[in-house]
């Protein structure tokens, strides 16, 4: 049992601390890069809530609402409620920062009205991915305690949804960013220099995204090695 606390902290340790070190790291970087570019006004003076409109208008899709929500950076796009809401900074706002974050939810507004595979792959697996991420640690806790492997096998099964999600989030989250910079690069919203600054946002942004799916397979990888560890002892 020792053998196993020892292996469990040695293996967070050297995966699991790093991957989160990065995680915080690009948590810093978004927000950083977000504050920098919220002090750049747009020389158009649009907002926000203007881009995501226009955008979504330019794609035909003006059954789609645009809301303010509270709070500071949770801007989302609701499929189920069709409607995109932005956050205080990103809606009545008319900053580089602004309109880069709220093109790239009017972009996953898009991506969803296309058929876009990536984002319909992660629409169909969240729910199971929910279930995983809640029963595979007891499950794997429960096997190797329990000497079980079928139950390992099960959790670590369950645990590795996590990494699919994670996995399939990465060109959903790019292709929308993408998205959002070539329609406001073609519509003139942002001129050359404030389109620099929105990529820089968005590039800042999906680096959460890479971040978590290496916190995502840290986590995985340590416990495959925990359970291939007490598996040898075993044998």
């Amino acid at each position: 049992m020792w053998g196993y606390y020892f292996a469990s902290h040695y293996y967070y340790l050297i995966l699991v601390v790093p991957a989160m070190l990065l995680a915080l790291w690009a948590q810093v970087r978004v927000k950083t890069t977000f504050h920098k570019y919220s002090g750049m006004r747009c020389a158009r003076g649009f907002t926000g809530a203007d881009a995501a409109r226009a955008i979504l208008d330019a794609n035909g899709l003006y059954d789609i609402r645009v809301e303010h929500v509270s709070g500071n950076l949770t801007d989302h796009f609701d499929p189920s409620s069709r409607v995109i809401r932005l956050s205080d900074s990103v809606y009545n706002v008319a900053t580089v920062a602004a309109v880069g974050v709220a093109a790239h939810e009017a972009g996953h507004a898009v991506q969803h009205a296309v058929g876009y595979l990536p984002i319909k792959i992660r629409s169909a697996i969240v729910g199971v991915t929910n279930i995983g991420s809640s029963l595979s640690m007891p499950l794997i806790l429960l096997g190797l305690v329990f000497s079980f492997e079928p139950l390992v096998t099960i959790g670590l099964l369950l645990f590795s949804l996590i990494s699919i999600f994670q996995l399939v989030t990465l060109p959903v989250e790019f292709n929308a960013s993408s998205r959002a910079l070539r329609i406001l690069d073609s519509s003139q919203m942002l001129d050359e220099q404030e389109l620099r600054g929105a990529r820089k946002v968005l590039t800042a942004a999906a680096l959460t995204y890479v971040a978590a799916l290496v916190v995502a397979l840290a986590n995985l990888l340590r416990m495959i090695l925990i359970y291939g560890r007490r598996s040898r002892r075993d044998d």
